[in-house]
């Protein structure tokens, strides 16, 4: 590409003299001229005439040619390819020509710096599902929310025991009279009252708190019945994703072992790349298994320290297996104690004994109590003590309207708590119907379909060793023991679940054990 150099305008006409404004651009243009020039994207080429190009054909022909002739060329080549500047006008603006910067490589390199070192990872913390437990128990919001219900409930009970305050009342004025006999002078009084409640609306006010308290106990070990279960059964999903993990690594590594003998195969002539590229296709699909397995590990683990509020160790480790099971009583037993036990069956007693107090509180509401006053009278000659007694007259309420709403609402908590001990018996019989079908699937998985499939899969690898059969057939062997044995985890943790809810259902986690 050919770059012109732009004088600058001429000096005015008249004067002889350069004009001030041109000075240091024409310097600029002097500078530009000695550095170095470089092409630019936007630079465009100079059009060449037809005879021009000639000139170069013929000079490039006689480059062979003798060496005279060869050293004139280049010159003459090079005033071909220069075109004569172009003068502007006296009015132009000048035109300063980029200067190439230098290449990248003569620039110096700035020497990075290292990383800083990654701090190194904790130890892993091994815990037990019961410690795991204690630690949701210790610091999950919603429990700790109930509890403080409790104390909620708490308090009524001590404002539902509460007497009146008695009355103080105090007054003064002035007695003035027209009338000679009758001396003018300061009248002050003085009077106290207080009421006495009606010892039935008192008890049954109490009773009403207490049983109200009772009720949010109640609540709280249903918040932490449920609370326990739902970890017990989040730590066997991850127990379950743990074992999930490490059945896709085995399977990976015996499709990678599978593709070795494919490969050593194929590399002998004995068989096609078609059976290696099957290899391949069924080790990527594996390994996309394995990584999801371990990424639900990391979903469970994080479900945990959720319900923990984040106060499990950095790097925990669960030392459990899904394969441990916990002795369960009969189902006889098991009824028993959730009709003893169950919170929700607990909740509706305490609900339906508390609307009966509230029965008996409307009900003896009618005649709330009595007020005494005492009160005394000071004028200038006479001094008056009075003693009275006010009664409330039940003429116009008869508090119908509180007692209908109380026995409506015990009548629909006698219902609902009825209907819960049925459907309480029933959802028994269903997780005990449930765990019995898991357990005779553990079996079935466990001491006949994994054991045929891994004899299945050794037969099809001797039968490809020997080349009686494809490795169609032993890939297929290999997917088929891989279903089984995810069946036979599936089976174990839905068997861990029905347990879990089997004592859910009992209220065995409503307590401490």
């Amino acid at each position: 590409m050919n770059l012109r150099r732009i004088r600058p305008a001429a000096p005015a006409q008249g004067t002889g003299k350069t004009p001030p404004i041109w000075r240091p651009l024409g310097l600029a243009v002097l500078l530009a001229s000695l550095l170095p020039l470089a092409p630019t994207a936007h630079a465009q080429k100079a059009p060449v005439s037809k005879t021009k190009m000639k000139a170069k054909t013929k000079a490039a022909k006689s480059l062979p040619a003798a060496a005279g002739t060869a050293a004139t060329a280049p010159a003459a080549a090079a005033t071909m390819a220069a075109p004569e500047p172009i003068q502007p006008a006296a009015n132009a603006v000048p035109v300063v020509t980029p200067v190439a910067e230098p290449p990248a490589s003569s620039v110096p390199a700035v020497a990075e710096s290292e990383p800083p070192a990654q701090p190194a990872a904790p130890p892993a913390v091994t815990i037990s599902i019961d410690s795991l437990v204690d630690t949701v128990l210790q610091h999950n919001p919603s429990l700790q929310a109930a509890r403080r219900t409790i104390d909620i409930a708490s308090a009524g009970v001590i404002t539902a025991g509460a007497y009146p305050n008695p009355r103080l009342e105090l007054n003064t004025g002035r007695n003035s009279t027209p009338t000679p006999t009758a001396a003018a002078g300061n009248v002050n009084g003085i009077g106290i009252s207080q009421t006495i409640e009606n010892p039935a609306l008192r008890s049954a006010r109490v009773n009403t708190a207490l049983y109200g308290e009772q009720a949010s106990v109640q609540l709280f070990a249903q918040t932490r019945n449920a609370l326990v279960g739902e970890v017990r059964l989040r730590a066997y999903e991850y127990l379950l994703r743990r074992e999930e993990a490490a059945a896709a690594a085995e399977a990976l590594k015996l499709l990678e072992q599978t593709r070795e003998r494919i490969l050593v195969r194929v590399t002998t002539g004995e068989t096609g790349k078609l059976d290696l590229i099957r290899a391949d296709a069924e080790i990527v699909n594996a390994r996309q298994r394995e990584e999801t397995a371990r990424l639900q590990i990391a979903q469970a683990s994080i479900a945990l320290n959720r319900l923990a509020a984040g106060k499990l160790p950095p790097n925990w480790q669960l030392d459990a297996v899904l394969a441990d099971e916990n002795e369960l009583p009969s189902l006889p037993t098991l009824k028993e104690l959730a009709v003893q036990q169950n919170p929700e069956v607990r909740v509706l007693e305490a609900e339906l004994q508390r609307n009966q107090s509230r029965f008996e509180e409307a009900r003896a509401s009618i005649l709330p109590g009595v007020d005494l006053r005492l009160s005394q009278l000071r004028e200038p000659e006479v001094r008056q003590d009075i003693f009275g007694v006010s009664v409330q007259i039940p003429l116009f309420d008869r508090r119908r309207g509180p007692r209908a709403e109380a026995i409506a609402e015990r009548e629909r908590t006698l219902t609902r708590l009825e209907g819960r001990r049925a459907e309480l018996v029933q959802q028994l019989e269903l997780a005990w119907r449930a765990v019995e079908i898991a357990r005779v699937k553990v079996q079935a998985l466990s001491e006949g379909a994994v054991r045929s499939s891994e004899a299945a899969l050794r037969v099809a690898e001797a039968a490809y060793r020997f080349g009686e059969r494809g490795i169609l057939e032993v890939l297929d062997a290999q997917r088929v023991l891989r279903a089984v044995r995810q069946d036979l985890l599936l089976a174990r943790f839905q068997l861990q679940a029905s347990l879990i809810e089997l004592d859910t259902l009992a209220g065995r986690y409503a307590v401490d054990r």
